[in-house]
């Protein structure tokens, strides 16, 4: 039998990418070159122009859900979410008109209505800026039980007189020792899906189940977590806007008055688990580990974890041996 030739190795440099042609875009009156393929998000964030963003995320497919990144693109005739409308050249494009500002007030009070934006940044300045009172829909309705909205059918709606604005408030699910889901604070946005889903984890343990204003994150079959797919690697607490999904220790300083951003330092770390080399961000305050996080620009990780670095840093400030109590029960660290 005849050998096959071998394939030739180049050893000259490896070729590059072709530049991407830029295009010109008008942002505000004043035109702004970007690369082709760039949103109109980017075009707004060369010019300088703070354009505000809930269900964007630098690491995720944009969703369009919340709407409060809407521009007026010249001659179109709906609003353009920026997060995910390419630039196209020669596109002319308004941020603060107003259309743009009726529109995204209108945002800003029906969630501010019917959820807890208490933990979300940039609101209050935001509810400033363009005049938005949420408080004119009415008193807020009182806090679901815990599992009532869960157990909501679609099509099923009970007779409301309207003398309250209806609410998604909840309980907590305070159900595992590593992170809380207060959905109380879930705008809906979709990205702990997507970081759950094909975009990042692939493991898929929760979805959107419900339709319309009962529509919820929720597990398969409505199981406890500990009980679903869930791999408790936390890349949905990286990507949550709202605070809807947080580190059980962030959970327990908010209860009691103690978290505080302002006098916390953040060291990026490599991870030690394993080879991989994935960076770690720790959160530390008055000299202890509070939470983690990782930096969406590094080219291992793009923000994401798996539960052992996301989770396993209490050896670094327990003593062997001891247990840390919370929630549901105890956990050895």
């Amino acid at each position: 039998m005849t050998a096959a030739p071998e394939t030739p190795v180049s050893s000259g440099p490896v070729p590059l990418a072709p530049p991407r042609r830029l295009v010109d875009v008008t942002v505000d009156g004043e035109q702004i070159r970007v690369p082709e393929g760039s949103t109109l998000l980017d075009a707004c964030e060369a010019k300088g122009v703070d354009v505000p963003t809930l269900c964007y995320g630098d690491t995720l497919t944009p969703r369009n859900a919340c709407r409060i990144c809407v521009v007026e693109v010249e001659g179109a005739r709906t609003l353009a979410p920026a997060c995910s409308r390419k630039a196209e050249e020669g596109m002319s494009v308004l941020t603060d008109s107003e259309r743009v500002r009726h529109s995204r007030k209108l945002v800003l009070e029906l969630l501010g209505s019917s959820v807890d934006l208490s933990t979300t940044p940039g609101v209050p300045e935001w509810n400033e800026r363009y005049g938005a009172a949420p408080d004119r829909f009415g008193p807020r309705a009182d806090p679901a039980p815990l599992g009532e909205r869960d157990a909501r059918h679609a099509g099923e709606h009970a007779p409301v007189d309207g003398a309250a604005a209806a609410t998604v408030e909840q309980p907590a699910k305070d159900d595992n020792d590593l992170y809380v889901r207060d959905y109380g604070k879930c705008i809906m946005c979709y990205k702990c899906v997507d970081a759950c889903g094909e975009q990042w984890q692939n493991t898929f343990a929760i979805g959107i189940a419900g339709r319309g204003f009962d529509a919820r994150v929720s597990t398969e079959f409505d199981v406890g977590l500990p009980d679903s797919a869930c791999v408790y690697c936390g890349n949905c607490i990286e990507v949550c806007p709202t605070g809807a999904l947080s580190f059980a220790t962030e959970f327990d300083m908010r209860r009691e008055g103690t978290w505080d951003e302002e006098r916390q330092t953040r060291t990026t770390t490599v991870c030690t688990y394993c080879g991989v080399g994935c960076n770690v961000t720790l959160h530390v305050q008055d000299g202890e580990i509070v939470k983690t996080s990782s930096p969406h620009d590094n080219p291992v990780t793009h923000g994401n974890l798996c539960i052992k670095g996301r989770f396993g840093y209490q050896h670094v400030q327990n003593a062997p041996g001891k247990r840390q109590a919370r929630g549901g029960g105890e956990t050895m660290v």
